[in-house]
């Protein structure tokens, strides 16, 4: 009878363990598909709505702005809710950003966009602190599992975004749309997890002041919150623009999307294999000087404009970001002692890096509007990756981020 009651507790811890790694991946799956699905379309949506480009650039920049202001609220409210109950909640308000910004028109579209971005900004907060409370022993491999998910499925957005809304009546707006079914199954497979959230710790929020304290005063921080900021900002303007620019050198606007899913597509091996090659090494600096370099060779082969440069150019950059987004999620566990610092150290580099990325789509823009080209865009971007060398650099130094524990081992929690 006890050796029964021992296999239905293994199998019962099993399936809990299954149904959490599930739930991680559907909302890794579900923080990029609603951005980059829109790339695309933005041509479409720009003809219909009758708007500018910079206006249109607004799209992407509006979910960013709302990461900027979020993100540093995320981990106190994931401490009175628990972390389980608040992605959860997360889940709610991102299906209901994705329904209604398919239904109406200009408002709504930039209304439900908003709650897109307000829902995505705590599962980027609270996700890379999660995995590491939740998985301690298994940091590198859970990150890039829920990396990869997170990208194949922003790759899949980009590609077939188009051809989804040229299926009969669909249209951008039944385009969209698709991609609540993700976000409703995401929310069916979390309930499970909503028990968890009843036993989940409260921590001190004294210690947490200090902190964060501690994470405002440190340049580790700092060189962190650059690097994750300025590569979201060559990752979302390029989501938003790299389309048009395509269009531009005389890509049809169904290839251009395509194009655009190959640099997605570049980006999932190297964001499961860079935070476990990351996790080994005593640092990380030849990984971030790396990470610049492929930015700098596939912008700078976008002014060339030539068909066979373009899709290598593509890869780069898309290797280049995926490389640049594991080390900003391997550096918040990494450079910090605690889930608690990770979320912080998140929430921090989150917050002023998208308000930092927000800039860029609409910039961008902006730019192209005042310059009728994009070369003068496309050196802007070029100016950010050379400052990504630098920071990325330091911030792939072997130390830790509390000044308290650097002659501890920098990788508590990790194996």
């Amino acid at each position: 009878m006890q050796r029964n009651t021992t296999i239905e507790q293994t199998e019962n811890n099993s399936l809990r363990t299954w149904l959490l790694v599930i739930g991680v991946i559907l909302i890794a799956a579900n923080l990029r598909a609603p951005f980059t699905s829109i790339g695309s379309l933005i041509p479409f949506i720009r003809t219909d709505l009758e708007i500018s480009h910079a206006l249109a650039g607004t799209i992407t920049t509006l979910p960013l702005l709302a990461f900027a202001v979020l993100s540093p609220f995320a981990p106190r409210i994931a401490r009175r809710m628990s972390m389980e109950y608040t992605l959860f909640l997360s889940l709610v308000l991102l299906a209901v950003g994705i329904i209604l910004r398919s239904l109406f028109g200009t408002g709504a579209l930039f209304l439900g966009t908003l709650f897109i971005g307000m829902a995505i900004a705590f599962g980027n907060v609270l996700l890379p602190g999660f995995v590491k409370m939740k998985f301690p022993s298994k940091v590198g491999v859970m990150t890039g599992i829920y990396a990869v998910f997170m990208n194949i499925f922003a790759a899949l957005a980009s590609g077939v975004s188009v051809p989804l809304s040229s299926i009969g009546h669909l249209g951008w707006k039944g385009s969209l749309a698709f991609w609540s079914v993700p976000a409703l199954l995401a929310i069916i497979i979390w309930i499970p997890q909503l028990k968890e959230g009843k036993n989940s710790a409260h921590v001190n929020d004294e210690a947490n002041s200090q902190n964060k304290s501690n994470l405002l005063c440190s340049p580790l921080a700092w060189c962190i919150t650059l690097f994750m900021g300025l590569q979201s900002l060559i990752f979302y303007t390029l989501v938003t623009w790299l389309p048009e620019i395509l269009q531009g050198v005389g890509y049809s606007t169904s290839a251009a999307g395509w194009m655009l899913f190959l640099m997605q597509f570049a980006i999932i091996p190297v964001t499961f294999i860079i935070p476990i090659i990351a996790e080994r090494m005593d640092n990380q600096k030849g990984l971030s000087g790396m990470t610049a370099l492929f930015f700098i060779i596939g912008i700078s082969g976008l002014f060339i404009g030539n068909p066979f440069i373009i899709p290598i150019s593509v890869i780069l950059i898309g290797v280049a970001g995926g490389t640049a987004f594991s080390l900003s999620m391997m550096f918040f566990s990494m450079r910090t002692s605690s889930a608690v610092e990770a979320s912080e150290m998140s929430g921090m580099a989150q917050s002023f890096g998208y308000l930092l990325a927000a800039t860029g789509p609409l910039l961008f823009g902006a730019l192209h509007d005042l310059t009728t080209s994009w070369t003068v865009p496309l050196i802007m971007l070029l100016v950010v990756s050379v400052i990504i060398l630098f920071v990325g650099i330091e911030a792939g130094k072997k130390k830790v981020i509390n000044e308290s524990i650097t002659d501890k081992p920098q990788t508590i929690g990790i194996s």
